[in-house]
């Protein structure tokens, strides 16, 4: 499994384990990161989709598809700027930084990741 493959699969184990929380007791995450309860539905749609992206991740990790890799480093880098915005404008609380900072961490390891994948690879 390449360096990128590696870390693509690091983050669907991420997004795999944060969905069923999210599903099954979401209170209990909100309570944890200090968000307000909620009894609506958003939140396990939210835990939902972590889930099936998590999926996604694992199977492009383990098929290798190097495309996937780098649209998906342009999109966990764009989180952090959403979840910025969202706490400036007041929509949503501080600690989304923090998850954004978690994408965005995931996301600079896969871009180095593809880097050091493609000098192994011309060197070869």
């Amino acid at each position: 499994m390449s360096r990128a493959a590696k870390s693509i699969a690091a983050f669907g184990v991420y997004l795999l384990l944060l969905g069923p929380t999210l599903v099954v007791v979401p209170n209990l995450f909100l309570t944890v990161v200090r968000v307000p309860e909620t009894d609506e539905v958003w939140i396990r749609v939210v835990g939902m989709l972590a889930f099936f992206l998590g999926y996604y991740y694992l199977r492009a990790a383990r098929a290798e598809l190097t495309e996937f890799m780098r649209w998906t480093v342009q999109a966990r880098l764009g989180v952090l700027g959403f979840f910025g915005a969202f706490v400036v404008l007041d929509l949503g609380p501080p600690i989304l930084l923090l998850f954004g900072g978690v994408d965005a961490a995931a996301a600079i390891w896969t871009g180095l990741a593809l880097r050091a994948d493609d000098r192994t690879r011309r060197s070869s």
